[in-house]
């Protein structure tokens, strides 16, 4: 129960958090279109995201949390301080060092990013400039990240899980103050955005100061020191920079193909903002909670440790595949009319929404494989094996530019997208098959139930959904924009209902029981029998 309490936790912070964020998007959209000051904005946006989801969410969630977790199990409190010391003095001045360099060759970087801009020397040293702005994001959010760690292995997640919230209320106010100021779209739009970034950045490094102060956990700044702490996080955190970055990866390889088609980066960020939302919500809470769980289970030393740890891996699998199937099918069946009624307005005009479509509709065919990746990447950092999803990763990453290369000139930025997605694809098969081989995931009774008749639900919902969206077609392409959403949610909560019914009627879940068991004690959430039980 505390696995799934934790899920809902952090899932539920991340929807808030991509909630806001589509209507930062709406607004980014209105205002700024898909033209060069929004391409430049989204550059300078992805830059210091890039080398935060790289040295910080990818390395440091593989290699610093089972370090950490093994320092607080073996050595108490007291020597988890001492290592998390040693590991924040080693960080923060490695990227005061980055964060100097890149704002002195700022213009290479974008260079490497978006070579497509050359052509356009405005757009260029707009990019630029607002890069160097946004850069220094990438030093709070990377501190962030370490805070994040220490408390997600004190089962503390709420702090960690809401500080995207934070970045999303800034920049809504940023542009609310936009559009009160009637402020014109251009350069000054672009460096307001920018800074807006940073100031965001701030703010959720003093949520998360606040949170560890709260917890009573200290961590002073001392200098560096090449500690045996410190080795070993890098060598565990080098792979890590790969693995965990994996899709990152992917889709820097995609801006750089698609910088040299005019708004094809801005394309695929909007349809990548919208299959970001089930992905954070689904793979995010995974791949936050279910990393510090394993390694807590495999550093307990009880004799059921690799049998709970298999137990844990098929839940989670269970919940992501249950969250993730619907929504892959309903963003391939009803794509246009999401894109349509999210985005079309303003600058954003008709044919801004058709291509921004198909690259959704790409990107929806990777969706399940880019959650699974979240789901056993774990397995392998809770071992404290970084090497082996890295190996994986280079594949995946030969994978997606080959594919690129290969389908960008037949289907343009589509075709980056559709190999974004296969690599995912064959990424996680690879994660899959080896743990596997080495005995450490093996598909339980319960999984090997429910996930065929959770994808015959999903299907029977997506049929549901396109009579659906057959019925509401006059009301969203119509004139009116509250109209538009309401219909797109009324489409939304059909799909919710029917994939309710399914599930129910093919047995993939017991939801009429687990009501009736909630109503029997008095409102309260039962806790699921544990798998021994169920098994019986």
């Amino acid at each position: 129960m505390s696995l799934l309490r934790n899920f809902a936790t952090v899932g539920g912070a991340t929807m808030m958090s991509r909630v806001l964020g589509f209507v930062r998007d709406v607004m980014i959209a209105a205002f700024a279109g898909a033209g060069p000051v929004a391409d430049a904005f989204f550059v300078a946006f992805r830059l210091p995201n890039l080398f935060r989801r790289l040295f910080a969410e990818g390395a440091f969630n593989s290699a610093f949390v089972p370090l950490f977790a093994r320092a607080l199990e073996e050595e108490g409190e007291a020597g988890a301080q001492r290592f998390a010391a040693e590991i924040l003095a080693a960080l923060f001045w490695t990227l005061m060092a980055l964060s100097a360099l890149a704002f002195v060759g700022m213009s290479g970087l974008v260079l490497v990013l978006a070579p497509g801009f050359v052509e356009d020397p405005g757009k260029f040293d707009l990019a630029v400039l607002l890069s160097r702005i946004t850069f220094p994001y990438l030093l709070c959010m990377s501190l962030v990240a370490f805070l994040s760690g220490i408390l997600n292995t004190y089962q503390r997640f709420a702090a960690a899980a809401f500080a995207p919230v934070v970045l999303n209320l800034v920049m809504i106010s940023v542009l609310t103050g936009i559009w009160i100021s009637g402020l014109e779209t251009g350069v000054t739009l672009g460096v307001v955005l920018a800074c807006g970034v940073l100031v965001a950045g701030l703010a959720q490094l003093a949520l998360l100061l606040g949170a560890v102060r709260r917890l009573g956990f200290s961590v002073p700044l001392g200098r560096p020191r090449l500690t045996p702490a410190v080795r070993r996080l890098w060598r565990l955190g080098v792979p890590g920079v790969i693995a965990g970055g994996i899709t990152q990866i992917n889709i820097v390889v995609g801006t750089i193909i698609a910088s040299a088609q005019a708004g094809a980066v801005s394309y695929l960020y909007y349809a990548d903002r919208i299959y970001q939302l089930p992905l954070g919500v689904v793979g995010i809470a995974i791949g936050v909670v279910l990393l510090p769980d394993l390694s807590r289970a495999l550093r307990s030393g009880a004799e059921t440790a690799s049998r709970d740890a298999n137990d844990r891996l098929n839940r989670a699998l269970e919940f992501a595949l249950a969250l993730t199937l619907p929504a892959a099918v309903a963003l391939l069946v009803v794509p246009a009319p999401i894109v349509s009624v999210l985005f079309e307005r303003g600058a954003f005009g008709a044919e801004a929404a058709a291509a921004t479509t198909g690259a959704l509709m790409a990107f929806a065919v990777g969706l399940p494989a880019f959650v699974l990746n979240k789901v056993f990447s774990p397995a392998f950092f809770a071992r404290e094996d970084t090497v082996t999803p890295m190996w994986f990763a280079g594949v995946g990453m030969v994978v997606n530019v080959v594919g690129a290369l290969a389908l960008a000139p037949f289907l343009a930025h589509v075709g980056i997208a559709l190999a974004t997605s296969i690599a995912g694809w064959v990424n996680t098969g690879l994660l899959m098959i080896v743990l596997w081989r080495r005995g450490h995931f093996r598909f339980d009774s319960r999984a090997r139930k429910r996930l065929p008749l959770l994808a015959l639900a999903s299907v029977l919902m997506g049929a549901g959904l396109f009579g659906g969206a057959a019925v509401l077609g006059p009301w969203l392409s119509g004139d009116g924009t509250l109209l538009r959403f309401v219909a797109l949610a009324l489409l939304v909560a059909c799909g919710l209902v029917l994939f309710a019914i399914f599930v129910q009627v093919t047995g993939a879940v017991d939801l009429a029981g687990y009501l009736r068991r909630l109503r029997k004690r008095g409102g309260r959430a039962p806790v699921p029998p544990a798998p021994d039980d169920a098994a019986k």
